[in-house]
């Protein structure tokens, strides 16, 4: 027995859900039920923000080339990651 769902949602996100879903073959409603399906499986829900957050790791790396560019100390272009990490190296 199936029932009707009412949930508000920004009309945008609804569109571009719709536009997501479509284009891997499956109705909206298909990934809202998955999605609750998968909430009372595992009693939870996990939130995200849309922005990437880097590793400590990669912000040092960040850090050090903008300070070697900005006293003139890159090199390039690099034809290669490789080349370029080795000359971040030195």
């Amino acid at each position: 027995m199936y029932t009707i769902l009412n949930v508000k949602t920004d009309k945008k996100l609804k569109e571009e859900a719709r536009r997501v879903a479509s284009e891997i073959g499956v109705p909206l409603s298909t990934v809202v039920n998955s999605f609750l399906k998968q909430f009372v499986r595992d009693q939870e829900v996990t939130f995200s923000t849309k922005e990437y957050k880097m590793t400590p790791y990669l912000e040092s790396l960040i850090e050090d080339t903008e300070e070697k560019y900005q006293k003139g100390k890159l090199d390039g272009p690099f034809d290669n990651a490789d080349d370029f990490i080795k000359k971040l190296n030195k």
